[in-house]
């Protein structure tokens, strides 16, 4: 599984997905979260359209997207789109 938190510097609700995320990754052992600057890799963003930050994503092993919440996400939804992903 692969979960993709993007964010951007001057994003207040990007701290807020942030706790969310991390509250999550903590119930679920192994799961990890990578952080990216949409800053950083504009070319990427545009591929995946990413149209604001906070965006979470979560993809199966085999890439296929099984969730995506532009904004902040719940817990509850955010551990359902894991869910998802494992099965």
């Amino acid at each position: 599984m692969q979960v993709d938190l993007w964010t951007s510097a001057f994003c207040a609700p990007c701290a807020a997905a942030r706790r969310v995320v991390g509250d999550a990754a903590r119930l679920v052992p192994g799961l990890e979260v990578t952080e990216r600057d949409v800053a950083g890799v504009p070319e990427l963003v545009e591929e995946l359209g990413i149209r604001s930050t906070p965006t979470v994503v979560v993809r199966r092993d085999d890439g296929t997207e099984v969730f995506r919440s532009a904004g902040v996400p719940t817990r509850d939804q955010f551990l359902v789109a894991v869910a998802k992903a494992l099965d």
